[in-house]
């Protein structure tokens, strides 16, 4: 969607995002969306005015009194919720902290949870690319065990035990406390394959190197392993690169090449015959963790 070199951006910014908040047509609403969600996510100035008009909380308020599932909605609706996931996910940069702080206290995250669960499909790959987003920042802003200058320590609620810190889905954007982890797993298990990719890739910011140990033992405990190994069979080649990479750290842990790793050597050896070529090195690195291929294979 191409806008006007010469469009009076605080004028039309405003207007748009008050048809977006008042109009009771569905398809203006979409529409305006639309062309909101497709401004360049570098520009400034437009994120500043519509953070200044209170665009987040348009936002919320209609997902809040609208039903996400692509099941009851029209194609309308569900073109209204991909552009408000759009929207989101422009503003939930991984290299804008202050945004996606704001994003967070503006009650965004249930927000892309509720579409990651419930809505159409571009809407959920959409929302798994904004927490995927947010989940990256997740470490430099979780708090300490043992937060001395509180008078009141937070709950053992609080704790996550992927961070092994205390996290708060508002003020360093937790996946695990904000229910994700669950509804991204089923993604990735399911048979939408082009939300592969995006749900593989919030999966994995669980496992950046900090946290790879605990984040394996939390993904296993939901079911993720399982799914992951299923996604690696009918991805495409960016979801397969996904997960032999979460796997590469997964079969670090001996349990769990002995438990899972039988399972997945049949797709692996198939992606070293047949895959793409940039896979075979990783793939080959997977088989030597399971002692089933030497590092120098016939099949490379």
């Amino acid at each position: 969607m191409n806008l006007p070199s010469n469009w009076e951006k605080p004028i039309y910014l405003i207007t748009i995002l008050n048809i977006l908040s008042s109009s009771t047509s569905e398809c203006e609403k979409a529409t305006a969306a639309g062309i909101l969600s497709n401004l360049p996510v570098n520009d400034k100035k437009a994120t500043d005015i519509l953070k200044k008009a209170n665009l987040l909380p348009v936002v919320v308020s209609i997902m809040s009194s609208k039903q996400a599932s692509s099941s009851s909605t029209t194609p309308l609706s569900s073109q209204l919720f991909e552009n408000i996931a759009g929207i989101l996910t422009r503003s939930t940069v991984t290299s804008n902290p202050k945004l996606q702080l704001y994003a967070a206290k503006n009650k965004v995250i249930p927000v892309l949870v509720k579409l990651l669960s419930e809505g159409p499909i571009i809407a959920k790959c959409r929302a798994a690319t904004s927490l995927a987003q947010l989940s990256q920042n997740s470490l430099s802003l979780r708090k300490s065990k043992t937060p001395r200058w509180l008078c009141v320590p937070p709950s053992s609620e609080a704790f996550c035990e992927v961070h092994n810190s205390y996290c708060f889905v508002k003020s360093n954007f937790c996946l695990v406390k904000s229910g994700a982890v669950p509804p991204l797993v089923r993604i990735s298990e399911g048979d939408k394959r082009e939300a592969y990719e995006a749900a593989l890739g919030a999966i994995a910011t669980l496992l950046q190197d900090e946290i790879w140990e605990s984040g394996c033992v939390f993904i296993e405990k939901v079911g993720g392993i399982e799914a992951i190994v299923k996604a690696m069979e009918s991805g495409s080649v960016k979801s397969r690169e996904k997960v032999v990479w979460i796997l590469e750290r997964v079969f670090r842990v001996e349990a769990y090449r002995v438990k899972y790793g039988e399972s997945a050597q049949v797709v692996l050896i198939d992606l070293a015959q047949n895959g793409d070529a940039q896979l075979k090195p990783t793939v080959a690195k997977l088989l030597s963790q399971l002692e089933l291929l030497q590092v120098q294979s016939s099949y490379f």
